[in-house]
Parts: structure tokens; C-alpha cells; sequence
């Protein structure tokens, strides 16, 4: 039985957060200074620091995550080219700890996009259009909330309406059955075993002498 390292995805409804910008760079998901921590903890509270505070740390009430009607979202919604910028893995850290387990965008940066599938994040691509539009009902409907239904690709409305998305498929069973990179490794315990068992006999030979 091979452990899960991450809480498997199946169905998830939230609060839809609409971050109305495009290119956001992973300097602005979690600033630099943010990332001499190496535990993948505790970053929630510096996600998007410099849009969420001022100079004097206080909150800046114009930005959208301080909204009080967006307490508690899970499901960011936002503009192309979303997690552009330098790799860094706290960027998807930052989203996790903070509550997100959703990205909805018309494009992620490919290092990003892969680093929340790695997290147990869904970034979910839509047409520019649809999204256009989702924002749009969110800002007018408070309490705007999405149901994601990976198994089915689709996210339900709260019209009652299905949009379908796509989605690489490993990815997907990746999500399904709760696997990052250790778990999936060690679905081949038994055949990592047997081949170091084999390597075994050559690991006893004395070199000193040769």
C-alpha cells in the first residue's frame, strides 16, 4: 500500500477570488525575502505581500484578497500568463497555505503549472473569454462560488451551468489518487527492492587490493 503524501482530488466547491491582472510573477505571489524558510508551511501569510500591505504593514483595503466578502476563498480566479517569473516552489507554497486549491487562468508559466500539480493544486486554463465573463459575475454576485468536478473535467456554476475543461490525464490520475513524485515512486517498492537486492552482491566486493 503506497502512502499518500497529499490528500487525493476528487470533487471541491469555493468562493471564487478574482484577481483581475495578468502576468503575475511569482515575486509577487511570495516576495524574496519570504524564502529562507525551507518548510512548505507558513508562507499563507506572506502570499501577495506587497498588494496586501503597505509600506507601514498595514492592509491595504483596495486589494481584492482583503476584501472581507472574499474571506475564506479557495478557488483564485485571474488573467493570463498567471506564475510567470523566476521558479520558485513557494509560489504554489504560498497559494496552498493560504487556502487555495484551485487556479482558474487562460495560462500558467510551464515551471509554476507544474509545481501546483506537485502541491496538489488544480490550475484549470479556460478561454480568455469565459473568463472574462466569470469575473464579471463574480464581482456582481457576492458569495460567488464554483463546483470542480476533476473526475468529470467540468466546474458547475452557481446558475447551474457546466463548463468542461481539459487536462493531461497522468496529471489528472495524479490528483485522483492523491500521488506527488515520492508516492508515485514508491508504487515500484517491491521492483526498487528486488533490483537493489541484485546490486547487493557487488556492493560486498573488497576493491582495496585491485
Amino acid at each position: 500500500m503506497v502512502d499518500r503524501i497529499v490528500d487525493p482530488f476528487k470533487q471541491f466547491k469555493g468562493i471564487v477570488v478574482p484577481l483581475d491582472r495578468v502576468n503575475v510573477d511569482t515575486d509577487q505571489i511570495i516576495p524574496k525575502q519570504f524564502l529562507k524558510v525551507i518548510e512548505r508551511t507558513g508562507f499563507g501569510r506572506y502570499l501577495f505581500y506587497d498588494w496586501r500591505y503597505d509600506l507601514d504593514g498595514k492592509s491595504n483595503a483596495e486589494f481584492v484578497l482583503n476584501f472581507p466578502r472574499y474571506s475564506g476563498g479557495t478557488v483564485l480566479l485571474t488573467r493570463a500568463n498567471f506564475g510567470c517569473g523566476s521558479s520558485r516552489e513557494h509560489a504554489a507554497w504560498a497559494l496552498l497555505d493560504y487556502g487555495f486549491k484551485v487556479l482558474i487562468a487562460p495560462s500558467f508559466a510551464d515551471i509554476f503549472y507544474n509545481n501546483c500539480f506537485k502541491n496538489a493544486i488544480l490550475p484549470i486554463t479556460l478561454d480568455e473569454v469565459v473568463i472574462a465573463q466569470l469575473i464579471d459575475e463574480v464581482i456582481k454576485k457576492e458569495g460567488y462560488a464554483l463546483a470542480i468536478d476533476l473526475e468529470e473535467q467540468t466546474i458547475q456554476k452557481p446558475d447551474g451551468r457546466g463548463i468542461h475543461f481539459d487536462i493531461d490525464q497522468f496529471r489528472k490520475k495524479c490528483l485522483l489518487e492523491g500521488l506527488d513524485d515520492i508516492s508515485m515512486t514508491l508504487q515500484h517498492e517491491e521492483k526498487i527492492r528486488m533490483y537493489e537486492n541484485k546490486l547487493q552482491p557487488f556492493q560486498l566486493i573488497d576493491v582495496k587490493g585491485l
